[in-house]
Formats: structure tokens, C-alpha cells, sequence
């Protein structure tokens, strides 16, 4: 891991905590010395960072500009907070820590009164059937390739039994309750296909990235599927 995203590592670490930490549970988190969690600190300090604590007593990242403050209704802090926590709950790892630093990084920057409500919300996420079913790894790679616009290449068995190999374009990732499913071009039946990501093996990311815009592919898939662009399609 490179000094810089070290340090980004831990300021989000400290952004997940309204107590001070102890450095000896920072430097773990990081999997760096206590010398050198001690260095880092003061690297974050001098760049502008208001970091208070000292050694033995932990460490507490006080609200900062690295955000403009915000100001959110109650209602709006409930979607966010709904929101993010289905995130962490319903994806893989990596996902799911994104979201626990979005809504840190979030709470960080809003009024005392609002990030309390923020932290102390009362709305919660259950556990998800879909979760069980796709490797971490499978799940990742599939939305990286997505967000990447690279080919993918896996085996598929189908609702009855049989096996194939695919190449496709992926473009989109629904995460249902049962199981997450793939929208994507197949090259081998040159249409658009819907893939459970419980049957899918073997899955590796190519090299390549498919030469059809990602947005171009979903507007005519949600065309050919009869489905309406929602709010952020039109915004």
C-alpha cells in the first residue's frame, strides 16, 4: 500500500468514530507500526488536518472543509443512512466498505444536531438470502468489470443443468433479493442475456473493453426490455 492512500485510509478511520481511538487499534487496522502510525499522524497534521489526541490517550479527527457543510432534512438523512447501510449489508467487502465511509465521510461534515441523528438512526437492514449465494470475489469482479467496461468470460449453467461458455459486455448489475443477476451483450448469442451470478464459474475479467459505450449498450437494452430510464437515467 502506497503512503498516500495510507493516510486516506486513516483519516476514514477516524471519520467512523465521534470517541477518540487508541493508535495502537489504528495502526492494526492499517497493518503499520506504531512508529509509524505516529508519523503518519503528523504528516495528516501538517497538511492541514485537525487531528487532536496524543499518544496513550487516541485519536480524534474533528470536523474539516474537506467537505462543504451540509445541511440535510430528516427525511433525506433517513434515505441516506437506509440507503448506504443496504450497501454494507447486501454487497461484497470492498462495496460495503465504500458505503461505511460515504456515510462517515458524510456524518463528518454535518451539523452536531443532524450527524447525531445521522448515527443514532433507528433504520436497519435485514439479512439477505443473495448474500449466501455469490462468492465475494465473483461479486466483485463482475461490478468492477461493469464500472470498467471490460469483457467478461465465464461458464453458465442454466435453469436446467446445461453448460456453456460465454464473452460478454457487461453494462449492468441488479442486486435482487433472491440473487443478483448480470445484464450483458453475449457474443455467442449476439443479443442481450440475463445471467445469475449463483451459476456463473470461473469468471475473469479480460483485457479488452467492448467497443460499445456502456450508456449506449443500457438505452438499448432498457428499449428492447420495455424499461422506463429511471430519475438518475434522465437527470
Amino acid at each position: 500500500m502506497s503512503r498516500a492512500l495510507r493516510l486516506t485510509q486513516l483519516q476514514q478511520l477516524l471519520r467512523r468514530h465521534r470517541r477518540p481511538v487508541a493508535g495502537q487499534v489504528l495502526a492494526d487496522a492499517l497493518g503499520v507500526s506504531l512508529r509509524t502510525l505516529y508519523r503518519d499522524i503528523e504528516t495528516l497534521r501538517e497538511q492541514g488536518a485537525d487531528l487532536r489526541g496524543e499518544a496513550g490517550v487516541g485519536y480524534q479527527l474533528t470536523p474539516s472543509d474537506t467537505l462543504p457543510p451540509m445541511t440535510l432534512p430528516p427525511a433525506e438523512i433517513d434515505a441516506l443512512v437506509l440507503g448506504l447501510r443496504w450497501v454494507a449489508a447486501r454487497t461484497e467487502p470492498a462495496l460495503a466498505e465504500a458505503a461505511r465511509d460515504a456515510l462517515a465521510r458524510i456524518a463528518h461534515v454535518l451539523p452536531a444536531a443532524r450527524r447525531e441523528a445521522l448515527r443514532d438512526s433507528g433504520l436497519r437492514v435485514g439479512p439477505s438470502r443473495a448474500a449466501a449465494k455469490v462468492p465475494p470475489a465473483r461479486l466483485q469482479a463482475v461490478r468492477e468489470a461493469v464500472g470498467s467496461q471490460q469483457r467478461l468470460k465465464f461458464g453458465y449453467e442454466d435453469a436446467h443443468g446445461q453448460r456453456s461458455e460465454r464473452i460478454v459486455w457487461p453494462f449492468a448489475l441488479g442486486y435482487f433479493d433472491e440473487v443478483p443477476m448480470l445484464a450483458a451483450w453475449c457474443e455467442r448469442r449476439e443479443d442481450f442475456r440475463h445471467f445469475r451470478l449463483d451459476r456463473i464459474r470461473q469468471v475473469r475479467v479480460l483485457e479488452e473493453h467492448y467497443l460499445v459505450p456502456r450508456a449506449t449498450l443500457l438505452r438499448r437494452w432498457q428499449k428492447a426490455q420495455g424499461i422506463a430510464p429511471d430519475w438518475l437515467d434522465r437527470s
